[in-house]
């Protein structure tokens, strides 16, 4: 596998993180910030907590890119049963 370019702030490269997509000139994975911005936590503060290494531009790629991908794929999805459970409000 060759490094590839898969946005202007996302790359894969075999050799960085096993070939995980990371954001470009790091070795900050996508799926670690995404997890931050799942989790709540404001990309002001993401940014913080990687040191000014990935930029809001770069976090909202990440996001676009991951809603488009569940888009494409969401019907290889099934929810775990607990999920399933009814929600309260």
């Amino acid at each position: 596998m060759e490094r590839r370019l898969i946005s202007r702030y996302i790359v894969i490269d075999p050799e960085i993180c096993h070939g995980m997509p990371t954001f470009r000139g790091t070795r900050i994975m996508v799926s670690h910030v995404l997890e931050q911005v799942a989790e709540g936590m404001s990309w002001e503060a993401i940014i913080q907590e990687w040191r000014g290494s990935i930029t809001k531009e770069a976090i909202a790629e990440a996001v676009r890119l991951a809603g488009q991908a569940f888009l494409e794929h969401a019907e290889e999805y099934t929810a775990p049963e607990y999920v399933l459970e009814p929600v309260t409000v």
